[in-house]
């Protein structure tokens, strides 16, 4: 019996460490960041109410890319070419946009 509030703590002490603190990426998280940090240029959800310009792909374009792999995403959304503005996302919040990006893949 006396393991019991041991087993508590230990637990407790586990689901407070850096590891379990760290979300695993959601496509839900990902697409209201998009819709927040995205939708300006890009065409991020086929609800999407404002339009794009012509000259961002639309989310679904680059999902459906051979190229777009999570590396490759994580690279333009972290290093952005010149034309893309600075945005600044934490590790996390990238991963939860590369999973949104992937699951438009048809």
């Amino acid at each position: 019996m006396r393991r019991a509030p041991l087993f508590g703590l230990l637990a407790a002490a586990a689901w407070a460490s850096p590891a379990f603190a760290q979300q695993q990426p959601d496509a839900r998280i990902g697409e209201r960041l998009a819709r927040q940090w995205c939708a300006s240029c890009h065409l991020v959800a086929a609800d999407q109410r404002a339009p794009a310009p012509d000259t961002a792909p639309p989310f679904a374009s680059i999902a459906a890319r051979p190229s777009a792999t999570p590396g490759a995403l994580r690279t333009i959304i972290q290093m952005p070419y010149p034309r893309m503005p600075q945005i600044a996302l934490t590790r996390d919040e990238v991963e939860h946009v590369i999973a949104y990006i992937a699951s438009l893949k048809r």
